[in-house]
Formats: C-alpha cells, sequence, structure tokens
C-alpha cells in the first residue's frame, strides 16, 4: 500500500492540472481590442461570459485551461459592433410588411404592394421604405392609381426616411383628413384642391394611430426576426431610438426567457407617458437592456424637404421645412430630462433644427459636462454652430451611410456652400474627440460594414464617386472602427461593460474572414462575419 501511495499522489495531482479555469480560450488570431492604446494582440479568454484574460497565446496556454477553444488561424477579431442609432423594433416589424427599397418607379411600388395584398388579403397593407429620389423626375406620388388597386382597404406606405407616407383614399377616410386641412410640423399635401395621399412628418401620426396595434405574437416575431439578421452582420448592441414604455417590459422578458439575446440600449419617445413611467422607476438596467433617456424629434428629413433650414431649399423656393414642435416645448423637455438625471437625444437634421437645439441644450448644459446628451444625425449644421458641440460636450451621433445615400440629391437641397457642412463627421468628431456611428435602419442598411466603408472611403457600394464625397471629411479606419465599438458605447454610458475587449468587459466579439483595417478599401463592404459572439456564446456561425 505505501508503494501506491506516490502514484496515487502523482494521479491526483494530474488532475488537478486538468480542472478547468475558463469556458473558452479565442487563440492565434488577430484581435483588435479597441483598448485606449488600440491593442493588437492574438488571444483572450473568456469566462462566466466576460473576458477574464487578453494577451499572448503561449502565456495564456500556460494559466487557463478552458471548456472550449477557438483556434482562429489567423483570422480577424473585433470587439462585437454597436448600431448607436436604428430602429431595430420598426425594422423587424418591416420584415412583416412589403419591401418597397430601392424600387425604381412608382408603378413598381404598385406592383409590390398588390402581390404583398393578394397574399395577405386582411387588415391594413403596410409597406416600407419607397424612395421618389430614385425615380425619373424624383417627384412625390399621388394617390389616384393606389385607390383603383385598394378602393376599400386602407393602405399606407412609408417613405424610406421614415418622415412621409402615402396613403389611399380608405385610409384618409378612417383618418377623417379633410383637404386644406393642416397640422402644426407636418404638411398635408393638396393638389388643385385635392388630397395627394401624401403626408409629412406630424401628419402621419393622424393616420398611423388608426392603425390597430400589432399583436404580442407579432411584436415577438419582429424582435427575433431582427436579431437574426443583426447577429449575422456582427451586431450585439443595437440602439433602438424611440420605442413606448410598454416595451420595455416586452424586450425583457424575451432577453430573460433567452431568446432574444441581442443587448439593446432603449430610448423613449417624446410622450407623457414615457416620462411618467421612466422618471418614477429611474433607470431600467440589466445586463442586456438599458432604458435612461429619451428620443425627441426636432424636425424632419432632408430627402422630403421637411427638414428646418436657415435658408430655403435650393430647389424649392420659398420653403424652409419646418420643426416637429414648438421651441417652448424642446425647451421644457429639456429642462425636465435635465433635472431628473436622464439622456436626452434629439433627431436633427436641418442647420436651423440643429441651431435651435443646440442653444436650448447650452442653456440647460451650462458648459463642460458628462451628460452625454446626443444629437442624432447631426446632418447639416451652419459653421458657426459647429463649436457648440464641444464647448458644452453635446454629442453627435451620426450615421455614416446616410452620406453616400443623400450624396445624389443632397446638393440639389442645400446647394455647394451648405453642402460643405453636411455630414461632416471629421469636423464633428475633432469636437469632443470621439463619435459615435450608427445606421438609422431601416433606413439604411443593417450592415455596420456598410458603415465603416462609408466613413472611410465615402463611396456607395457601386464605387461612387471615384475619388469619394467629400473626402476632407473621411474618418480612418480606428476612428471608424471605435466609433462602431467603444465611441456607440460610451454613448450609451456603457463603455465601462463592452465596446472594447478588455478584463472585465462582455465577451461580445465577432470574428472575420478579413482584416478590416488591412484589407483593401473596394473590398471592405465584401468582408463576411464568421462568427458572433455574445456574452461568450456563440449566436451566429456563416455556413
Amino acid at each position: 500500500m505505501k508503494k501506491l501511495w506516490p502514484l496515487l499522489l502523482l494521479f491526483v495531482a494530474a488532475c488537478k492540472q486538468k480542472e478547468y479555469n475558463a469556458d473558452l480560450f479565442v487563440k492565434n488570431a488577430v484581435v483588435y481590442t479597441v483598448d485606449s492604446a488600440f491593442t493588437v494582440t492574438n488571444s483572450f479568454v473568456v469566462d462566466g461570459g466576460r473576458i477574464v484574460a487578453v494577451g499572448d497565446s503561449t502565456t495564456l496556454s500556460e494559466k487557463y485551461l478552458a471548456r472550449e477553444v477557438i483556434d482562429a488561424r489567423g483570422k480577424t477579431v473585433y470587439p462585437g459592433f454597436i448600431d448607436a442609432h436604428a430602429h431595430f423594433l420598426e425594422y423587424g416589424l418591416g420584415l412583416q410588411q412589403v419591401n418597397l427599397k430601392e424600387l425604381k418607379s412608382w408603378q413598381q411600388v404598385l406592383d409590390s404592394v398588390k402581390e404583398y395584398a393578394t397574399k395577405n388579403p386582411e387588415g391594413w397593407v403596410v409597406g416600407n421604405g419607397w424612395d421618389q429620389n430614385l425615380w425619373v423626375g424624383s417627384k412625390f406620388p399621388d394617390k389616384t392609381k393606389l385607390d383603383a388597386l385598394f378602393p376599400v382597404r386602407p393602405v399606407i406606405l412609408n417613405r424610406v426616411d421614415g418622415h412621409g407616407v402615402i396613403v389611399n383614399q380608405a385610409a384618409l377616410n378612417i383618418a377623417g383628413i379633410k383637404p386644406g386641412q393642416t397640422i402644426p410640423g407636418g404638411e398635408i399635401e393638396t393638389v388643385n384642391g385635392k388630397l395627394t395621399g401624401v403626408l409629412l412628418d406630424n401628419a402621419v401620426g393622424i393616420v398611423t394611430r388608426k392603425i390597430p396595434d400589432p399583436s404580442d405574437t407579432l411584436i415577438t416575431n419582429a424582435l427575433l426576426a431582427a436579431q437574426r439578421n443583426c447577429i449575422a452582420d456582427g451586431l450585439t448592441t443595437v440602439d433602438d431610438c424611440g420605442l413606448p414604455y410598454t416595451m420595455v417590459n416586452t424586450i425583457s422578458e424575451l432577453q430573460h426567457r433567452g431568446s432574444l439575446k441581442m443587448r439593446m440600449y432603449v430610448l423613449l419617445s417624446d410622450r407623457q407617458e414615457n416620462y411618467d413611467y421612466l422618471f418614477k422607476r429611474g433607470v431600467y438596467k440589466t445586463p442586456g437592456l438599458d432604458v435612461r433617456g429619451f428620443k425627441v424629434y426636432a424636425d424632419g428629413a432632408l430627402g422630403s424637404r421637411g427638414a428646418a433650414l436657415l435658408k430655403p431649399y435650393s430647389d424649392q423656393a420659398n420653403w424652409n421645412g419646418f420643426l416637429r414642435n414648438n421651441q417652448k416645448h424642446f425647451a421644457d423637455v429639456a429642462m425636465l430630462i435635465a433635472a431628473k438625471g436622464f439622456q436626452m437625444a434629439t433627431h436633427a437634421i436641418g442647420d436651423s433644427a440643429n441651431r435651435v437645439m443646440l442653444k436650448i441644450y447650452a442653456s440647460v448644459l451650462k458648459g463642460k459636462n458628462d451628460r452625454r446628451w446626443r444629437i442624432e444625425h447631426s446632418q447639416v449644421i451652419a459653421p458657426e454652430d459647429l463649436d457648440m458641440f464641444g464647448k458644452y460636450n453635446i454629442i453627435p451621433s451620426v450615421q455614416p451611410t446616410h452620406a453616400t445615400s443623400d450624396m445624389y440629391w443632397a446638393g440639389q437641397r442645400l446647394g455647394p456652400k451648405r453642402l460643405k457642412t453636411a455630414y461632416a463627421y471629421k469636423q464633428l468628431l475633432a469636437q469632443n474627440g470621439w463619435l459615435p456611428l450608427g445606421t438609422d435602419f431601416p433606413v439604411e442598411d443593417i450592415n455596420p460594414l456598410y458603415t465603416f466603408y462609408a466613413a472611410v472611403v465615402r463611396k456607395d457600394l457601386k464605387g461612387f464617386p471615384a475619388k469619394g464625397f467629400q473626402m476632407e471629411n473621411a474618418l480612418t479606419r480606428e476612428e471608424a472602427l471605435r466609433g462602431m465599438t467603444i465611441w456607440a458605447a460610451k454613448a450609451n454610458f456603457e463603455e465601462k461593460e463592452k465596446g472594447s475587449i478588455e478584463v472585465g468587459k462582455y465577451a461580445d466579439f465577432v470574428i472575420t474572414d478579413k482584416d478590416l483595417m488591412k484589407d483593401n478599401s473596394a473590398d471592405l463592404p465584401k468582408i463576411k462575419i464568421l462568427k458572433t459572439y455574445i456574452n461568450g456564446e456563440k449566436v451566429y456561425e456563416r455556413k
């Protein structure tokens, strides 16, 4: 028996050496940590859903024995991509409706709507994504042919930017809209005394309030459908800008069940019931859901000429667009949100809307601060207003693909002088030294690699224009990657828990087939997401 003791002790020691002390070991990769030094390494270790070590593969392999090992074989790893401005639920609902994006004529729109309605014979017909700027003549449609196709069934078709619709007479009848009717902050288009069916901004709500609310089942299906597509494109967090408070429990419950793994930063819309809810409850924070702010709309969109400009549109005399509400409302809301300690994020496209909101923010913030109040889009800025972002630490939250989508016609709307400080991402970055990036999907494509490409190369997916659009405002590759990761996290007060591959942070990361930081610029949009991980769990793998 005495002779067996040494052997037994060796056996026990060997067993102890093989005890697992980590869940996942990623090695032999090109890991862009996106830490403060923009360190590039080759491995990291995950345990309990968080990163516990980052460094050299050989060194870490001596210390950690993981249940799962990923040998990346030189593939590239980044922190999970974060979309700092999106409409996640709206995108998911749109997947259940008529897709009208990229159609080249009003007739193509009508054909698509008719085909959808035949397959879905009940309820309202809802479509999304038409853009008259892609059609010959670039004029808004009218409802005449829509009425002929659908004399009884109500139809509402949303413009690509979400700030305009065309509806048929059946929908107008349900909403009680009459020729000559007006509404502050919106437009009910009438030509020769007749309604065309085109409604802009606040006028849209007159009709949408008559559409029955989606069922719980439809909402669940929409969220999960949106998730499937987003994680396949490498997104691990999305900012959903402008939801009702009722969605908070729905999202939280789906995350608690484990079916909704996407992390979400939610801004509640500018409605009294949403203020009442969050002011009473306080910040709603879980590992998957963060609710601490409000989304306000200052104006409309440039494509539908609803953006509020200081001087008239270059392609429409005596028309400056409009604010969605009076300035007192915006000032009152800002004071209230500040007093309660929450974040304010305001949609502002035109230079007039941006000036109004920058001045209101300044009156409340009163100088340097860390409230991280945001201007969403910050699209057209008067040159003399640019420094207000830095002076009051106001965060411009921008969407690079807007520049490459709008560049074909933005000059017609603005003229060459105003265009110089539109989509001015480099100038905006200089204000605070950081810049969160998003897409505004479903207005734009959900793919964050398109965001990277548009920010760095400033071209569309066909490579136009050859020399890039206003390249003086292109971002570097490092700036673009930070904008999609750590800076987007910072805009959400979440930079200590996500946005980089560092010890203590959530193990949210993606693996790509090629290197965003080195690949040929023309090939950037073609890079593929191989795997997406959230909380150390693989949620997507390319087949």
